[in-house]
């Protein structure tokens, strides 16, 4: 349940067969941007939650070969991160992506809605995302995950044969974990979890949507979140560290 391949689907078997048998790839070329979008937890309280992310992931990435010096942080309020907007990601991620041109790696946390993802005051929308992606990173080899309520709204705009877009949610379904006693939300706790133990982001992606899912059951959520996968058919040999 959640995993799904989206625009560009292909037979499930054979393209695992592909990402199995293709050598691990190198990211260390790769533009990598973190964005935590908003510094608030649902009750509106101040919150670490999306920056422990933020920060969390730039060291696991790090492990599996991509370059701490091509990474670009973003950030509400935290002085190691450059302040999150609009703007300041479409001209950071151009500019990064035009120094590291291997691929793009995009990991944005925050509060979403059935429009957007938050972006510190605001929110920004699927089209407008989209196109900064579309502008900086173009037809490179990209792995892009929108961890947000109702983050599947991104997988239409987002999605192209050479893209890989894993979503915390349906687009008509929120996310957990923004409460003010939690380290990470539901799916970036999952995230980081199933990092070190995999070996390509597919396969990440499914361990990921089943740590979601357990946990949403433990937690007797009604409507769970079904994080959403969709995986472009030229992208296989790219996805692979191990």
């Amino acid at each position: 349940r959640g995993f799904v391949m989206g625009v560009f689907p292909v037979c499930v078997g054979f393209f695992f067969g592909l990402v199995q048998s293709a050598a691990a790839a190198d990211f260390s070329n790769w533009a990598v941007l973190l964005v935590a979008g908003d510094n608030h937890a649902h009750s509106g309280a101040h919150s670490m939650v999306f920056d422990n992310a933020r920060r969390d992931l730039a060291k696991s990435l790090a492990a599996i070969g991509f370059n701490p010096n091509n990474m670009l942080h973003f950030s509400v309020d935290q002085p190691d991160a450059q302040p999150t907007s609009p703007a300041g990601i479409a001209n950071g991620l151009w500019d990064l992506s035009n120094r590291a041109p291997g691929g793009c790696l995009i990991y944005f946390t925050s509060h979403g809605t059935p429009e957007g993802i938050v972006t510190n005051a605001g929110q920004m929308g699927a089209p407008r995302f989209a196109n900064i992606v579309h502008t900086a990173c173009g037809s490179k080899p990209s792995v892009i995950v929108m961890s947000a309520c109702f983050s599947g709204i991104f997988v239409p705009a987002l999605a192209g044969p050479n893209r890989m877009v894993f979503t915390a949610a349906r687009p008509d379904r929120t996310s957990f974990g923004c409460g003010e006693s939690d380290h990470y939300t539901f799916f970036d706790t999952c995230f980081l979890q199933a990092l070190p133990a995999s070996g390509d982001f597919v396969g990440l992606a499914q361990t990921t949507t089943a740590c979601v899912a357990q946990r949403e059951k433990q937690e007797q959520v009604d409507y769970p979140s079904e994080p959403q996968l969709s995986v472009g058919p030229s992208i296989a040999t790219s996805l692979r560290w191990r």
